[in-house]
């Protein structure tokens, strides 16, 4: 079975409060907790086709609310009033925000992991390999705190924990002098210098693999015993796997040494063989710390899946850079990559389908045609973020991000319009629009689709090369070729001899009258020999997927 990853934001998702006050604290806007995460909630997100539930920022993280023998941190060191649940103060910890009782909350998260392996759903948690808060202290187990016995005379040692700056005495924040560093600390995203920018992470402090990234010196490959860090990780993950985590996103897994990643994920998959890996990475990202492309050796190194930013940049491009549907093609050459990316069209680092300002403001009606393409190209595994399913515009500045179209990870905030899917924890969506609805129904229906054989085992083959000249092929007015809006492809299993056609009008407001799709014979041989040469569809409305199963009827059905 595809996996297929629901990603839950805890602090927004079951939050029914609706001030979204501009950078309120946890009174005035509210915050979701574990609880509100329902066995009602679980079966409905399993009936909309999800088998993997990634529940985002539940680690501790620093943060502005103050508990019992957990202060407030200091806003210098902090983006937004609830704090970047990326900036984690104790990974042996969850956030105290997110439980009814704070004392209890690593037994509240417990009962939550019960609740869906009970429904058979798997539960994923982030992993964040590459940088920890400024405040990181763990009080759970201290004794494998970050930067612990660290030697802080030197920029690079293979046994610290960090990278410590010398000769500057003071670090110096975008919103002041912190003198708690002494020797400052790099940053998370490399900055060397003791006054990082306010668009640095300045919120977190790089660690370090016994690999200086200035030089790529290392000591990990001479022989000696493996660095600190990579011990304390390694706790990290057997301590989550241990509690009944099924699975891990890594962040910016291209920041940290592949020799690290095929040690970890080797010694977290001997504990649990059957834990998931899915590595955020870029390769274009000048941080890599790899010559060769971070994509493939993240594969290589034993992780399930990589994030597909490449396909996700691609299909956003046809709204907002005049890219055109054949462009899709690109995609398609390399079967390893194709098969084993993860494909999404939202999560909390990207912006919002339906936000006015992003997408060509279309609206939620494009998540249709971008979805129908990323997530049924490849046999990978596929993601949405909560919200996308029922159309989340992310409207409004809600604090430290401003309004970039995204939903906040740093403020107090809600969304307004899963709220009406949540109805008051009754998760039964009566009072959502027609037009809601219909969206989330057809998630459902594609969720489904795609876990069909010639989905999950099969090849692809695009249509649209052999259709450029085919003026019947979407072609609208003023156009010299095809394959403007209109992209189509093949999915085919040969053990099941079963076949799907996926025909897309990514165009956003036109309608696309009398389509002509031709099947080369090169086609019509990969599919075992299928006897037609062409299919006609009456029309397309904007952003509509049709499949058509070509080895089990012959009608076309709307999905």
């Amino acid at each position: 079975m595809k996996p297929v990853i629901y990603q839950l934001f805890v602090r927004h998702f079951g939050n029914l409060n609706t001030a979204r006050r501009k950078n309120g604290d946890i009174e005035r806007n509210g915050c979701g907790k574990f609880a509100d995460i329902t066995e009602k909630a679980l079966v409905e997100i399993q009936k909309l086709g999800f088998n993997h539930v990634w529940f985002t920022g539940i680690l501790e993280h620093a943060s502005g609310t103050a508990y019992p023998n957990r202060p407030a941190d200091d806003p210098k060191i902090l983006k937004g009033k609830a704090g970047s649940p990326y900036a984690v103060k104790d990974y042996f910890d969850v956030s105290p925000d997110l439980a009814l009782d704070p004392e209890h909350r690593v037994e509240e998260f417990k009962y939550l992991i019960q609740r869906c392996h009970k429904l058979g759903l798997k539960v994923m948690i982030d992993f964040i390999p590459n940088h920890v808060a400024r405040s990181y202290d763990s009080d759970v187990r201290p004794y494998l705190s970050f930067g612990k016995d660290d030697e802080t005379n030197e920029f690079f040692h293979p046994n610290n924990h960090f990278y410590y700056i010398q000769d500057q005495e003071k670090l110096t924040l975008p919103g002041g002098e912190d003198l708690s560093e002494k020797p400052p600390r790099v940053t998370g995203n490399n900055v060397t210098s003791a006054s990082p920018g306010e668009y640095d992470w300045y919120e977190t402090v790089k660690l370090n693999y016994g690999f200086n990234y200035t030089n790529g010196e290392n000591s990990y490959d001479e022989g000696l015993a493996v660095p600190k860090t990579w011990n304390t990780m390694d706790s990290i993950i057997a301590y989550w796997q241990a509690l009944g985590v099924d699975g891990f996103r890594c962040d910016m897994a291209h920041m940290v040494p592949m020799d690290f990643w095929i040690w970890a994920v080797n010694k977290a998959k001997d504990r649990f063989a059957h834990t998931y890996f899915m590595a955020e990475a870029y390769d274009g990202d000048p941080m890599k710390v790899t010559k060769g492309n971070v994509l493939n050796e993240l594969l290589e190194s034993g992780f399930d899946a990589v994030y597909d930013s490449e396909s996700y940049d691609l299909v956003k491009g046809i709204y907002e850079e005049g890219k055109w549907a054949n462009d899709l093609d690109d995609l398609l050459w390399d079967e390893t990559r194709l098969h084993k990316m993860i494909r999404y069209a939202e999560n909390h680092d990207e912006v919002r389908i339906a936000s006015p300002k992003q997408w060509g403001g279309h609206g939620a009606k494009v998540g249709m045609a971008a979805s129908g393409f990323l997530f049924a190209v490849g046999r990978g595994s596929c993601m949405m973020y909560n919200g996308q399913e029922v159309g989340e515009p992310a409207i409004g500045e809600e604090g430290y991000s401003g309004d970039d179209g995204r939903t906040s990870i740093f403020d107090y905030t809600s969304l307004p319009e899963l709220q009406k899917w949540v109805n008051g924890h009754l998760y039964d969506g009566n009072l959502l629009s027609e037009e809601q609805d219909e969206l989330r129904e057809w998630y459902r229906n594609w969720l489904h689709v795609i876990q069909e054989p010639a989905f999950t085992n099969g090849g692809v083959y695009s249509l649209n090369t052999a259709n450029r000249d085919n003026d019947k092929y979407g072609r609208l007015p003023g156009e010299d070729v095809s394959g403007h809006w209109l992209f189509s492809f093949l999915r085919y299993d040969l053990v099941t001899d079963q076949a799907y056609l996926i025909v897309i009008n990514f165009s956003p407001t036109e309608t696309l009258y009398d389509i002509d799709i031709q099947f080369p014979e090169e086609a019509r041989q990969w599919l075992g020999g299928y006897p037609y040469e062409s299919i006609q569809l009456e029309k397309m409305v904007p952003c509509e997927v049709l499949t058509y199963c070509m080895k089990r009827r012959n009608d076309l059905e709307g999905d």
